[in-house]
């Protein structure tokens, strides 16, 4: 297939208050024509770097990168027309109508004034489109950002957390808009925590941790590479972490995934019940463990999507996911001191 985006030994390095923060080291990625790739990491693992250097809204400091066989951002101004993005917070003027802000657009880009309430129609805003963004919430902000980036009917589409703020509904029907885009021949590149979804419409995934990529390919390649001999078990809540200690004495290994045991290192399933039976620990529930992108992703970075590195019960600490980038909050590149951008290229 052909690649539509490629990204090659990426690097970037931020200073802030004397000090130096590695966002990229190294980092590459390939995104194959039609499919819809999944983009995944922890706050603060280069998503959203990457994203913006991508897009011209950074300067990387060293690396390769390419659209559509053209290096950017040197080529941009000729791939451009091609390409449509959100990155990060979508900001519009808030006295403007929804159907305002996409014909201010359109009449920005050269487009078509036709192709304004069909894209309010697809993004599901059609009823709205009278109303003032003001009025906006950020699951319709976040719909109407969308509907922005695909006025030029671009062949590349690149979102940044295209379900922030969505309701299940919002999000069912954002995941199968992507899905339809692909189907119609669009290859879209979209970064998410929400990897139930990204296993569920995604052809292929990136894994970036510490702004290097720890996995990549189709879906059912990255599960089925990290298939994992273990069972899953389920003990009362005040129980995990003492059944995780014995356990770890005994030579399994143990990860903790909710209210569940993830024990790994296991011959028999029935060694876990000898063996917690003899200290007096009780099993709920034995089951074979299910492989999927979460417990992929946990295994791969560490850290849960939302949050920081994550602690095994009665284990060592996993390994760091990475630097955050600068001012980073609750979310990749989430800097109070850098201005937002928007891009629908």
């Amino acid at each position: 297939m052909t690649a539509v985006v490629e990204i090659d030994g990426l690097l970037k390095t931020y200073r802030r208050r004397g000090r130096r923060h590695r966002a990229l080291a190294g980092f590459t990625m390939t995104v194959e024509q039609g499919q819809v790739h999944g983009f995944l990491g922890p706050n603060g693992s280069g998503k959203t770097t990457t994203l913006r250097a991508l897009l011209g809204l950074i300067q990387a400091d060293g690396g390769a990168m390419r659209m559509f066989g053209r290096l950017v951002p040197g080529a941009l101004p000729d791939v451009v027309g091609r390409v449509g993005a959100v990155v990060e917070n979508p900001r519009f003027f808030p006295g403007f109508t929804g159907r305002d802000t996409l014909r201010l657009l359109a009449d920005a880009g050269g487009v078509p004034p036709g192709r304004v309430d069909a894209k309010l129609e697809l993004v599901g805003l059609a009823d709205r489109a009278r109303d003032r963004v003001r009025t906006y919430s950020l699951g319709m902000r976040q719909r109407l950002a969308v509907a922005s980036a695909l006025l030029k009917d671009p062949e590349l589409v690149i979102l940044d957390e295209p379900a922030n703020g969505l309701d299940p509904a919002g999000i069912r029907e954002m995941r199968q808009l992507m899905r339809d885009l692909a189907d119609g021949g669009t290859t879209v590149l979209f970064s998410s925590h929400l990897l139930a979804e990204v296993q569920q419409v995604c052809d292929a995934v990136t894994i970036i941790a510490g702004g290097r990529r720890v996995a990549a390919g189709p879906v059912e390649d990255v599960l089925a590479s990290h298939t994992e001999d273990a069972v899953r078990v389920r003990l009362a809540a005040g129980e995990l972490a003492p059944a995780a200690q014995v356990l770890v004495r005994a030579g399994a290994t143990v990860r903790q995934e909710g209210g569940h045991l993830l024990v790994g290192n296991v011959q028999r399933p029935a060694w876990v019940t000898y063996v917690l039976a003899e200290h007096g620990l009780f099993l709920e529930e034995l089951v074979p463990a299910k492989v999927d992108l979460e417990s992929v992703f946990l295994a791969l970075t560490g850290a849960g999507p939302d949050g920081p590195p994550a602690r095994a019960a009665g284990g060592p600490a996993d390994r760091r996911a990475g630097e955050p980038e600068p001012g980073s909050g609750d979310r990749d590149g989430d800097a109070a001191d850098r201005a937002r951008a928007e891009v629908d290229a």
